[in-house]
């Protein structure tokens, strides 16, 4: 069983990733960084700025991706922040049943919460992210995402006011992986 690691951008899913690889001895494969390695090694904001900003065709190279990983077994899935969404016919995101459906055949779907506009505040300034909307506050986009990753979620987690080793053992706790009394 895979464990995959959804939610808003800055919510601290590879921090998570990495210290539950090294709780579980699993490799992780971070979904935008396999899409930047198979796009010669571009970073994701340099692949939408390559094609004009469409989040359409980056939305495709990321379903290609999950489409690869998710035939594997008992590895750590960092998703991106928006691979629960797709885009309708209009532009507007829309929830991506492709990809979660995908993602489930072998994994649990972990949400990882925390207070958006904290989160919002500290991906503001990051230049490795790409800009979501020119239109909408990163904030706006991270609760309009909200019912997308409930839906998505077999498992939620709160990160605020909790340390990333004690994260771990709780979720591992969680989906019965560690034996009960070995948190930290």
């Amino acid at each position: 069983m895979n464990i995959v690691l959804i939610g808003p951008r800055g919510v601290g899913k590879s921090r998570l990733a990495r210290m539950l690889s090294i709780l579980t001895k699993r490799p992780v494969l971070s979904t935008d960084l396999l899409i930047s390695y198979e796009h010669q090694g571009l970073s994701i904001p340099a692949l939408l700025q390559r094609h004009q900003g469409d989040w359409r065709v980056f939305r495709e190279m990321e379903y290609a991706v999950v489409e690869k990983i998710a035939h594997l077994d008992d590895i750590i899935i960092d998703a991106g922040g928006g691979l629960v969404v797709d885009l309708d016919s209009t532009g507007a995101e829309c929830f991506s049943h492709r990809k979660v459906a995908a993602l489930k055949r072998h994994g649990v779907l972990v949400w990882l919460t925390g207070d958006l506009g904290r989160l919002a505040r500290k991906v503001a300034t990051d230049a490795t992210r790409p800009l979501l909307s020119a239109q909408h506050a990163e904030e706006t986009i991270m609760r309009r995402r909200e019912p997308f990753y409930q839906q998505a979620a077999d498992l939620t987690l709160n990160v605020e006011g909790r340390r990333v080793k004690s994260l771990a053992y709780l979720l591992l706790e969680q989906i019965v992986l560690v034996p009960e009394g070995e948190g930290g």
